[in-house]
């Protein structure tokens, strides 16, 4: 016997229809549908279950049955209803998994459920267990299942739950299914921003400059010979469309802007072993001459595609020649979109979704055309968002500027450094490490400024909101093999400025002195750093600031709200207040 027989078992003795029960119970018909099938099993101590049992007994009562109980009933039932005691640990690891994935806001979900956001967080990052788990994973079910509907969304959960994408159309399966996973459900996915973030700890551009012999290349100017206007169909062609057009853009006298888009699935291109390389080649030539691209992002996409995706761009963010932006709400079900321009030729293109290979695509240098698709693309442009800000050397006025007006906006901070905060040193011990590592005196009165200015900067922030800044703690040992460097990626500055062991410990000191006298701020001792090369400044709720280090010094900041909250959601502790 199981479930399904049993409660048949019930309505047979109690001569009652689903209908009759699903008044007395209260529950849908829907539900006790599900029930009768098999197809859905309640678990114990739950509400549904508590009330079936009601049910049953309420129609038992009516029609004078008397040994129907609600204990003998529950009793009945339970050996084969699921047991609703969840593993804690595997909750919580589930809940961080599901947030990072879907970028869930943790102030929306704690409206939702009304409860205090950090209560939420702490469960997240395994600082509290929930008082009720059940209770907690069933809200948790219910605020995912109405929030996150689109197309993206449930091809991410199906992924990660193990089921077809089309399942989740029934909101009471789609819960069922979650609810299953998060008690039950086994850690599947890969760290992506964790990854993406290490490519970009480790990558030296002029190692790859290097490597790949962008130094030694020369822009070609032979003449290329392509007709005014050509069409392409199917995915061979397609590609050959591509690499025409980026030879056109290189070989033309035109130093305009380029403008490029795309929403067509890149994964049937990437399977032939030589077009990345030529595409890849023939977008290092447009930047060697010098065009700045800004690059239309197609992001509605998994959240996997979209930092794989970034990885590949890391190399061509790194020349400051491209600005990146998105279009929101762009999802499509029907048609893919193709449409690059640059100042002498132009590439459009559509396909049915699924596709791809019928798809057909329009090159033209045609002036008329150009001038057409120029427009189109500029319009394009004017309903895009940046996707994030690069800011470089040359625009490092801009960037003091935003840390200016940041450090005034209300909002917790939390730093992941490489190194240790220059705010908290004295000038003393900064003037020392310089002078230990034959800094000019020039250098050094910059480098001192640049302190004073970052002081600036935390008090000001810790007059009104809490900093937390995450930093390396080593032994000596570790130390040895990988000595802490000053990072002063704030300035631009790119020189190797290595700590000693001991300036090292006195600068920890100095910190936590820092942290004694200023309520507000707060030390996270961290053993096991994972990055030498960048910090991540997060605003929780407004923005993200990833800094390299140096080759070259580059900061990204960030404020679109998936990548955001991925951030927040993975490494944002909760700090208590007071």
């Amino acid at each position: 016997m199981n479930f399904k027989d049993k409660l048949a078992e019930y309505m047979k003795q109690l001569n009652c229809t689903a209908k009759e029960l699903s008044e007395s119970s209260g529950l849908s018909a829907a539900t006790i549908s599900r029930y009768r099938s098999g197809e859905r099993i309640p678990e114990a101590d739950t509400s549904s279950f508590t009330s079936l049992v009601k049910g049953i007994v309420h129609i038992a009562e009516n029609k004078g049955i008397t040994d129907m109980t609600m204990q003998s009933v529950s009793d009945s039932f339970t050996p084969f209803v699921k047991s609703s005691t969840i593993d804690p640990k595997k909750l919580q690891t589930n809940v961080q998994t599901l947030f990072t994935l879907l970028s869930v806001s943790i102030s929306e979900l704690s409206r939702f459920l009304n409860y205090d956001p950090s209560y939420i967080s702490r469960i997240k990052n395994g600082q509290r267990q929930p008082a009720n788990p059940q209770e907690f994973a069933r809200g948790i079910t219910r605020f995912i299942a109405r929030h996150y509907q689109s197309d993206s969304d449930k091809m991410i959960l199906a992924g990660l739950i193990g089921c077809e994408p089309d399942e989740l159309a029934d909101p009471d399966h789609y819960q069922k299914c979650l609810a299953e996973w998060l008690a039950n459900g086994t850690e599947i996915h890969t760290d992506y921003l964790s990854d993406f973030l290490k490519k970009l700890d480790c990558f030296n551009l002029n190692e790859y400059i290097h490597a790949i012999h962008f130094d030694e290349w020369k822009v070609p100017s032979a003449p290329f010979q392509l007709p005014t206007s050509k069409s392409y169909f199917g995915l061979k062609e397609m590609m050959d469309s591509e690499l025409s057009f980026l030879k056109a853009t290189v070989l033309s006298r035109s130093r305009e802007p380029v403008i490029m888009y795309s929403d067509m699935p890149m994964g049937e291109m990437a399977k032939d072993a030589e077009f990345p390389k030529k595409w890849m080649f023939g977008m290092a030539m447009m930047l060697k001459k010098g065009l700045h691209l800004n690059q239309i992002h197609y992001i509605n996409r998994s959240f996997e595609d979209m930092m794989l995706g970034l990885e590949s761009w890391i190399p061509m963010y790194m020349t400051g020649q491209i600005s990146p932006y998105y279009l929101k709400d762009t999802e499509s079900h029907v048609f893919s979109h193709f449409l690059k321009v640059s100042g002498s030729a132009a590439l459009t293109g559509e396909a049915i979704n699924g596709y791809h290979s019928e798809g057909k695509y329009y090159l033209t240098k045609n002036k008329e055309e150009v001038a057409y698709y120029k427009r189109r693309a500029k319009r394009l442009l004017s309903k895009a968002s940046p996707l994030m800000e690069i800011y470089r050397q040359d625009r490092e006025r801009d960037y003091n500027a935003l840390l200016q007006m940041d450090a005034k906006t209300e909002g917790r901070r939390h730093l992941i450094l490489s190194s240790l905060s220059l705010h908290t040193a004295t000038d003393d011990l900064i003037r020392k490490i310089l002078q230990n590592n034959q800094i000019s005196e020039a250098d050094q009165i910059k480098i001192i400024r640049h302190a004073a200015t970052q002081r600036e900067l935390a008090s000001e922030i810790l007059s009104h909101d809490i900093l937390v800044e995450e930093v390396p703690v080593l032994t000596e040992s570790e130390f040895s093999q990988s000595p802490i460097m000053m990072s002063l990626s704030g300035m631009f500055y790119e020189k190797d400025i290595v700590y000693t062991w001991e300036d090292y410990r006195e600068h920890l000191h100095q910190m936590e002195n820092y942290q004694n006298q200023h309520t507000n701020y707060v030390i996270q001792k961290n053993p096991s750093p994972a990055f030498q090369n960048i910090q991540i400044y997060i605003h929780e709720g407004n923005q993200v600031i990833v800094s390299k280090n140096k080759t070259p010094v580059i900061h990204f900041m960030i404020r679109h709200p998936k990548m955001r909250n991925a951030f927040e959601n993975m490494m944002i502790p909760i700090v208590e207040e007071g």
